[in-house]
C-alpha cells in the first residue's frame, strides 16, 4: 500500500484522483493506496444517483455561488471545504476478500477507521450501512462510500473536525432516507465536529493500514489519467455560475 497525502486547489481534481488511483489499480498498473486530502474551498458533492432538487437548497446554493459535482461513487450528498479532513482506500479484493460483500466491506473498513479514532481520543462506532458516530451521543461525525470494480474497490468517506455545521443546515434539504439511529433529528441536532487533531488521526490510520512507502505527489502516469478524464468532464459543475 502506498501512502499519498495530497490535496489540489480545485474539487474536481480531489474527486477526480481517487478514479484515477482506482482505475489505475484494475488496469494492473497501480496498487493498493491510503490517501488524505482536503478542500480549501466549499463545494457540494452529489453521489452517482443523487438528484440536486431532492437534496439541496437550490436558491441559496445559487446565491452563495457555491460549486456543485457529483462523484463516481454511491452514498448522498455532501458539503466539503476547511475542516472536512477526507480518507480514500483503493483496496485488493484478493488481498482482502472480505471486501466481495458490500455490508462486510463497510464493517471491515470502518471498523479500523474507528479504532484510528478511538486511538486519536474519539470514543466512536459504525453504524450501517457507512456511518460512524461518537458513541455517547449518536452523533454523526463521518459519512463513506464507495466504488467497486472488477479487483479493486474505491472507499472513500470524511472526518469532520473543524466543519462549519451551519452551512449544512444553510444549504441541505432534510434527506429523504435517513438512518434509524437519527431519530428524526436535523443537520444541526445530528451532525458534529470530532475533537481530533488531524495529524494524530492520521498517524493512527496509516498505523493500522501500514503503508510500504509515502509518495505525495501524483506520477506521470497518474498526471496524463487525471488529464483525460478532466477533458471527457467525468465531473461535471451542475451550476455554471
Amino acid at each position: 500500500m502506498i501512502l499519498k497525502d495530497i490535496s489540489f486547489a480545485s474539487p474536481g481534481e480531489n474527486l477526480l484522483c481517487d478514479d484515477v488511483l482506482l482505475s489505475l489499480a484494475e488496469e494492473n498498473a497501480g496498487e493498493e493506496v491510503l490517501r488524505f486530502w482536503e478542500s480549501s474551498q466549499t463545494f457540494v458533492v452529489l453521489g452517482r444517483i443523487c438528484k440536486p432538487e431532492d437534496d439541496l437548497k437550490i436558491e441559496a446554493i445559487k446565491q452563495d455561488k457555491i460549486p456543485v459535482l457529483r462523484r463516481s461513487s454511491g452514498g448522498g450528498t455532501v458539503l466539503q471545504g476547511k475542516g472536512c479532513l477526507n480518507y480514500s482506500l483503493i483496496l485488493s479484493k484478493e488481498l482482502n476478500p472480505v471486501l466481495h460483500d458490500l455490508r462486510k466491506s463497510y464493517e471491515f473498513i470502518l471498523g479500523k477507521v474507528v479504532l484510528a479514532l478511538q486511538k486519536s481520543g474519539v470514543q466512536a462506532r459504525f453504524y450501517p450501512i457507512s456511518d460512524i458516530a461518537l458513541e455517547d451521543t449518536q452523533k454523526k461525525i463521518s459519512g463513506n462510500s464507495q466504488k467497486r470494480g472488477r479487483k479493486f474497490i474505491l472507499h472513500h468517506g470524511t472526518i469532520l473536525y473543524n466543519f462549519d455545521i451551519g452551512r449544512i443546515e444553510q444549504y441541505f434539504k432534510m434527506p429523504k432516507d435517513v438512518p434509524a439511529y437519527r431519530q428524526g433529528r436535523s443537520h444541526l441536532d445530528f451532525v458534529v465536529n470530532a475533537s481530533i487533531s488531524p495529524p494524530v488521526f492520521k498517524k493512527q490510520l496509516k498505523e493500522i493500514f501500514k503503508p510500504f512507502r509515502e509518495e505525495n505527489f501524483l506520477t506521470d502516469q497518474e498526471k496524463e489519467r487525471l488529464k483525460s478524464l478532466e477533458k471527457n468532464k467525468t465531473v461535471v459543475d451542475l451550476f455554471k455560475l
